[in-house]
């Protein structure tokens, strides 16, 4: 049963400021009784179905304090969308957490995933634009959503957060999944380069540019450094050409630290170059489920047979439907090139002295038409 009760700041400004109403919530769960706060701008009416975005709190924070520090109000008062901070569990430390393939026990897939279906029986919500993103392991947690209830998420963004080599073989997203993230070179919580416990930022876009089949050759940009006083400057790297639009985007900020750029609340260095929330509703803005649920169209892109399947145990066998020489590579998670060579027709490839895990496949043609795959070796 839902409980529903009007939400009272103490700092009642932010209803002066944002001409808006805040609902707090509950729903009963497996995992227990489950709170929320859910923005509703006041342009919602309900006339028509809206977007809905997930904005998920980082560890040992909360959704409220989430709802400031990566602040998408402003936004959604024009852009006519709602947004849904939920509440994480206490871990066994007893802090705020998402259990992002972390191993606590807490089912929270189930939970988001019941979430939004209790907050679509309420709202008029599109359910083909539900979009998560979050802050560190509210990153952590948008990418397990983007993996394992792919059913219901169009897109996700990350701010600070990676993923860990457990979520990978756990993933069962088949269809293309935009992709942002957003992350520091100085990141001193999650490293830019990875640990023993996550991966590094260039291991998670490998990953996902070999899901979406992008080129893995991205376009920079350089962002304009209006901050000069931020301490660190930023880059975007747009990653095209992935099946039906499906992009990867990363912002790549250089000395940032463990922060949301462009929010009003700096700890630490946080870039101010650019407006996190902006950037992200214009990313989340651009995809619909609809248009990313057949790969009927990009059927010419599969030019590269895998013969014998994947997994792969011993013996990888590549037929290329082309005459031209064909460039062939494949990299661990962590970008590290271990095979290459160039072949006409097709290539067999002894993988059985290759540690068990995910690689990535790359082929590129004399034409420079690319196929991208992941790859799983038993």
């Amino acid at each position: 049963m839902k409980i529903y009760l009007l939400f009272a700041y103490t700092l009642f400004f932010c209803f002066l400021s944002f001409g808006q109403s805040t609902v707090s919530g509950s729903i009963s769960h497996s995992t227990g009784t489950r709170s929320y706060q859910l923005y509703i701008p006041a342009v919602y009416d309900g006339s028509i179905p809206v977007p809905l975005v997930l904005n998920l709190h980082g560890y040992g924070s909360n959704n409220s304090q989430q709802m400031f520090y990566g602040d998408f109000r402003s936004i959604a008062d024009t852009a006519n969308f709602l947004i849904l901070a939920p509440q994480g569990l206490n871990d066994g430390t007893g802090t705020a957490h998402w259990n992002a393939n972390w191993g606590t026990g807490v089912d929270d897939i189930s939970f988001l995933s019941d979430l939004i279906d209790s907050i679509s029986a309420d709202y008029n919500i599109n359910s083909g634009r539900v979009y998560s993103t979050g802050m560190s392991n509210g990153g952590f947690m948008s990418f397990t959503l983007a993996g394992q209830l792919s059913n219901k998420i169009t897109a996700v963004a990350s701010v600070t957060g990676t993923m860990s080599a457990i979520q990978i073989p756990q993933n069962t997203v088949v269809n293309p999944m935009p992709i942002m993230q957003i992350h520091g070179t100085a990141d001193a919580t999650v490293n830019y380069n990875g640990d023993q416990y996550f991966l590094s930022v260039d291991s998670v876009l490998n990953y996902w540019l070999a899901h979406n089949n992008c080129n893995p050759v991205p376009t920079i940009s350089s962002v304009p450094d209006i901050n000069t006083a931020d301490g660190c400057t930023a880059e975007l790297y747009s990653y095209t050409g992935g099946d039906l639009g499906a992009e990867v985007l990363h912002y790549k900020i250089t000395n940032g630290g463990h922060t949301w750029p462009g929010s009003s609340v700096t700890i630490g260095t946080t870039n101010q170059d650019f407006d996190a929330s902006v950037e992200i509703w214009k990313f989340f803005s651009r995809y619909e489920k609809a248009n990313l649920t057949s790969l009927n169209n990009s059927l010419e892109k599969n030019w590269v047979d895998v013969l014998g399947g994947n997994p792969i145990t011993e013996v990888l066998a590549l037929n290329f439907n082309s005459k031209q020489d064909v460039q062939v590579a494949i990299f661990d998670l962590n970008g590290k090139n271990i095979f290459k060579s160039v072949a006409k027709g097709g290539v067999s490839i002894n993988m059985e002295s290759y540690p068990s895990g995910m690689y990535i496949l790359r082929c590129q043609s004399e034409n420079l038409t690319v196929y991208s795959r992941k790859l799983v070796k038993l």
